[in-house]
């Protein structure tokens, strides 16, 4: 009989082996379900993500600023960074419009002394940089724009942060014809209405040099 025992005790083990791998597997879809839906909603508005935004003319002044994609709202981050290139492409044919475009996407906060002295020493004799950012414009072109002009911005997981004090932060990203890496804006949002609003332009540094202006092309 104690024969007979340890043998069908034996063969009840196998058989639970048998089961246990599907019983894991059922039970690992299950718990995945729940962990699946948590990873997708990590994206949203949030995620990573690129937008391009085709305008049909580049702002001279804020009213044509603001008759552009997402100006009137400001709640798209991507269409504020973009918005941002598009006002800089002013600066060499009239600062003051271009600074009057800025103050309006900086919202709360206008442009300081600070950085209209960092945008002109990184624009004065080179108000080529900002149109690099659109489609088309390359160093053998002298940075000049396909038309309709478009403009592509990117985030990434990084790009939203929320700091301790709660306020809400986002890095957009946008690539010159003349870098070989993407360059950032740094957004805020005002909580009270849902706005980005610029913060601070960090895409003006050199690029490649214009084939007019380059002395060995």
């Amino acid at each position: 009989m104690l024969i007979f025992d340890r043998l069908y005790k034996l063969k009840t083990m196998k058989r639970l082996l048998t089961l246990l791998p599907a019983a894991l597997l059922a039970l690992l879809v299950t718990a995945g379900c729940g962990l699946v839906g948590g990873l997708g909603d990590l994206g949203g508005n949030n995620g990573p993500g690129s937008r391009t935004f085709t305008y049909n003319y580049l702002p001279k002044n804020l009213s044509e600023l603001k008759a552009l994609p997402g100006a009137a709202e400001l709640t798209d981050p991507y269409a504020v960074a973009a918005l941002t290139l598009a006002a800089l492409t002013r600066y060499g044919e009239s600062t003051r419009d271009c600074i009057e475009m800025l103050n309006y996407l900086k919202g709360p906060e206008p442009v300081s002394g600070y950085e209209s002295q960092f945008i002109r020493d990184r624009l004065q004799g080179k108000a080529y940089k900002p149109y690099s950012y659109f489609k088309g414009a390359t160093p053998q072109n002298n940075y000049t724009p396909s038309k309709p002009y478009k403009i592509t911005v990117d985030s990434n997981q990084y790009s939203f942060t929320t700091d301790g004090s709660g306020h809400e932060w986002c890095t957009m990203w946008v690539t010159s014809g003349g870098a070989d890496n993407p360059r950032s804006i740094k957004l805020r949002k005002k909580g009270s209405t849902g706005q980005w609003f610029l913060n601070d332009i960090q895409c003006l540094s050199d690029i490649r040099t214009p084939a007019s202006d380059d002395p060995w092309n």
